[in-house]
């Protein structure tokens, strides 16, 4: 008979993270898991703790923003709720896209094909690439603007140029005063992995700003629980600028010329440990200042992949891309 040896500890050693702070939690979740509930008069907010969508009740039925998969059946359930309760039509008529990606459209075809869908140009061209059958294409498109009415309620639809997807759009209810700009700035957290996987860093950083231009008192923004104010989108500019300018800091005080001798030949080698070095130096104190201010600022990986995003936009897009040589 031979013995054994116990079994390896099987469980794995998980980091810890600084609490989340109150301001960033959202709403408890019912037994269906989802929360939905009013931002102003018939507009309301569904989520589902990590996505959000909207819903408009009109005398001549329901118009959806968004339909996350996350959320899907769900979506039916919130509409069928506050229809019964304010004595609406429960019918969806029409779907806006904010954008293409399938995190935020893939349950657009829960809802039939007697919906009219409707988003930007640039979304028809790129789910038609895609050839989802979760997101039919938009049946109404628009360039620059475009003003949808249903049942005596305005919602302004606007292209300001990419950000963090080629096609996302800004929603404006201006009866409501509301404005939903999806994967831009998470309320009450930093972003998720590269600016929230955004594609054009300026659009980006620039979209808080062009958002802060509209009237508005509350903000969705496609993610977490909370539907968040002026002030959410000015403590994520705020966080955004800070990061530049500690980028910019250490672009400026790292000297390059001790990792291009380390590694000689190995240039690839060179850069990756010069720029590593510049993202850990200016994400460290970003880290530490808000840390208990926003949710999962403490996140190592979220806060050095956007701080890396900014590095590279600050060198490419905005400069200096480095030393000018003599």
């Amino acid at each position: 008979m031979t013995s054994s040896s116990p079994p390896a500890d099987s469980t794995p050693q998980l980091p810890d993270y600084a609490p989340v702070p109150e301001a960033a939690l959202g709403p408890a979740l019912n037994e269906h898991g989802y929360h939905v509930g009013r931002v102003e008069r018939n507009l309301f907010s569904v989520t589902d703790g990590t996505y959000q969508s909207a819903f408009l009740l009109t005398s001549d039925g329901v118009v959806l923003f968004d339909a996350p998969p996350s959320i899907g059946h769900n979506l039916r359930r919130a509409v069928d709720e506050m229809a019964a309760a304010e004595g609406a039509s429960n019918t969806v008529t029409h779907l806006v896209y904010s954008h293409h990606h399938a995190d935020h459209g893939g349950a657009s075809s829960l809802f039939g094909s007697d919906v009219i869908r409707i988003g930007h140009e640039e979304t028809k061209r790129l789910l038609r690439r895609d050839n989802d059958p979760a997101r039919p294409l938009p049946d109404v498109t628009f360039q620059d603007r475009y003003t949808l009415e249903v049942g005596g309620e305005l919602v302004e639809l606007a292209y300001h140029g990419p950000n963090h997807s080629p096609d996302n759009i800004y929603i404006h209810f201006p009866h409501h005063d509301t404005i939903m700009l999806v994967d831009i700035v998470n309320a009450g957290w930093v972003p998720v992995f590269n600016l929230n996987l955004s594609e054009d860093v300026p659009g980006y950083i620039e979209a808080p700003s062009i958002a802060q231009s509209y009237p508005w008192t509350h903000y969705i923004g496609g993610h977490l629980g909370r539907v968040g104010t002026r002030d959410t989108v000015a403590l994520h500019q705020q966080y955004i600028a800070d990061i530049q300018a500690s980028v910019k800091q250490m672009l400026g005080t790292v000297d390059p010329t001790p990792y291009f001798v380390k590694y000689g030949a190995n240039v690839w080698a060179a850069v990756q440990i010069y720029l590593d070095t510049i993202t850990d130096r200016a994400a460290e104190p970003i880290m530490a200042k808000y840390t208990g201010v926003l949710a999962a600022a403490d996140v190592k990986a979220f806060v050095h992949s956007t701080t890396f995003m900014i590095l590279h936009s600050t060198r490419l897009d905005f400069g200096p891309s480095g030393p000018l040589h003599p």
